[in-house]
């Protein structure tokens, strides 16, 4: 079963992290992370406040967002730390978003594209596309594409995605986006959004050689979005899970450290450690030309719901 493919002990992997890639201030810098309200993003928000970062929470609820943020000030004592309402499956929304976020803030020098979503069964937002890809692929694909000229402009620009260990029993899918196809498997649909971030990271970062971008594994990790989408999981792994901060770890190395992007750009991460996007011997790799018509494919899909904004 693709949930338990193996993740080292966090334990045993800390042991060689070295403590002072991450005894840095960030006072100055911007970051922005989606799903900043619970597990992976609020651990990452806390642990980038405490640093002194500006941070910008992307969240769908806003009253657990205010709640969040609450915490975070009074726990970091950092009080520039600012809430945004957006729903990513909603697509026009998310360009709108971007566009007018543009307009506000003269810097943004981090993305973390962590907020994600997995679907019991098929459902489809007011634009008709599958709401967890409008979550998982086309919201990051529209908010990180409209956001890269504002990233270009600010000092040491990177985009980090946070990933599943489930991309590693798919390979790139082009036809049927919409899941529109056959019997509707949400676990291996979120999978499959899985290894289409890790493809968008890799071409992304062909693509605009001044930001660094990487994704990564946070291994499995116990927050709401796990215990809600795979109950029968969480309840019966619940004593092996990691904590949101374990799991954040390498999201905040990643975005803050500077060995980080001593790493060429687009490549993926566990532990703070680049490793292989395939198992040995896989069947999951694609060829180049499958991967551009994927990118081609996501560019069609998002032009169609932008708007021009003046």
């Amino acid at each position: 079963m693709w949930l338990l493919e193996p993740i080292p002990a966090v334990g045993e992997a800390s042991k060689r992290f070295v403590e002072k890639d991450l005894d840095v201030s960030v006072a100055g810098r911007s970051f922005m992370i989606t799903g900043a309200n619970s597990g992976i993003g609020k651990a990452a928000a806390m642990a980038i406040a405490k640093k002194g970062g500006t941070v910008h929470m992307v969240c769908r609820n806003k009253d657990k967002a205010e709640e969040a943020r609450a915490d975070i000030v009074k726990e970091s004592g950092n009080k520039e730390v600012y809430v945004h309402i957006l729903d990513l499956s909603e697509t026009r929304k998310v360009w709108e978003f971007a566009e007018a976020f543009k307009k506000k803030y003269k810097a943004l020098n981090v993305l973390i594209n962590n907020a994600g979503s997995i679907m019991s069964q098929r459902d489809v937002n007011a634009e008709g596309l599958e709401k967890s890809f409008a979550v998982n692929v086309l919201g990051i694909y529209i908010l990180t594409k409209s956001l890269v000229p504002l990233l270009e402009k600010s000092p040491d620009p990177r985009v980090i995605s946070v990933t599943s260990g489930g991309m590693f029993v798919q390979k790139l899918r082009i036809g049927n986006l919409q899941s529109e196809r056959g019997r509707y498997d949400g676990t291996m649909v979120y999978a499959q959004h899985k290894r289409q971030q890790v493809v968008m990271t890799e071409q992304f970062a062909k693509t605009h050689t001044n930001i660094h971008f990487s994704v990564m594994h946070p291994g499995w990790v116990d927050t709401p979005a796990v215990a809600n989408a795979m109950p029968d999981f969480h309840r019966s792994m619940k004593e092996s899970l990691r904590s949101p901060d374990q799991g954040a770890d390498t999201v905040v190395w990643l975005a803050i450290s500077e060995v980080a992007i001593t790493n060429p750009s687009g490549r993926f991460y566990q532990d703070r450690r680049v490793v292989s996007t395939h198992l040995p011997l896989a069947w999951t790799h694609s060829s180049p030309l499958e991967e551009q018509k994927f990118m081609s494919l996501l560019e069609e899909l998002a032009k169609k719901f932008h708007r021009t904004y003046s």
